[in-house]
């Protein structure tokens, strides 16, 4: 069992928590909620990974089992990692903005982490609407990794953004009835580089079934593209 999560009061701390914590942070729009955690000091690498959840109109929220699932497998690779809350979902303020604010939102949360963690490197990962989000943000800010779940290009014009450069890990449920996987099939393959595209056959939306074999398909693809261990974890 990992220990209950400490509570920050609502100005942002001014280091990176040395263990799982929730705090508000500062955004566009008003405060949002965050949820830091640390991976194990002797696996601790020198990053950081932002996570971005589903549509906040759809019941999407931080503790969404996509996103939590992707959250343990990075930390148990290494990364520290940050969820968050977009405007009106929670306690975080603010009202829905199709993907423009939220983008925002999540752009104030990196500037927070590369400014208490400014050598590390930056990850962004996101599931189904927050795959556009963090590939928004991967377009404009020096991004080592990207990882989109089910990423909603039926929904979404990811074409009409700057496609960030960096390594791109894409995972895809083949029987998804919310995203058409066969537009994200095409979506990748038009990419130069194309990204590492995983199949999950017989698969749905939110994975229902397969968290487990999530978590390890994607410590298995990212373990290549991991940074440098730590000097001094936590600080």
């Amino acid at each position: 069992m990992r220990a209950p999560m400490s509570i920050f009061p609502t100005s942002a701390p001014d280091r990176f928590p040395a263990t799982a914590s929730c705090f508000s942070l500062p955004g566009p729009a008003g405060a949002l909620d965050v949820a830091c955690d640390v991976p194990a000091v002797d696996v601790a690498r020198a990053g950081v990974a932002v996570l971005c959840h589903p549509h906040p109109l759809q019941g999407g929220t931080m503790t969404n089992k996509v996103v939590t699932t992707l959250e343990r497998a990075l930390r148990e690779i290494g990364l520290a990692t940050v969820r968050f809350n977009f405007r009106g979902v929670g306690t975080s303020q603010g009202t829905f903005d199709d993907g423009v604010g939220e983008t925002e939102d999540a752009l104030a949360v990196v500037r927070w982490v590369q400014s208490v963690r400014p050598h590390d490197a930056l990850w962004m990962g996101g599931f189904s609407f927050g795959s556009y989000v963090a590939t928004r943000v991967a377009g404009q800010r020096p991004v080592r990794q990207l990882i989109a779940i089910a990423p909603a290009v039926t929904k979404w014009d990811f074409h009409a953004m700057t496609l960030p450069t960096c390594p791109w890990l894409v995972v895809q449920g083949e029987a998804d009835e919310v995203v058409d996987p066969s537009a994200v099939y095409a979506f990748a393959a038009s990419m130069q580089p194309p990204p590492d595209l995983v199949r999950f056959a017989d698969t749905g939306h939110f994975f229902h079934g397969r968290l487990i074999e999530l978590r390890n398909t994607v410590q298995d693809r990212l373990r290549a593209n991991l940074p440098p261990l730590a000097t001094h974890p936590h600080t």
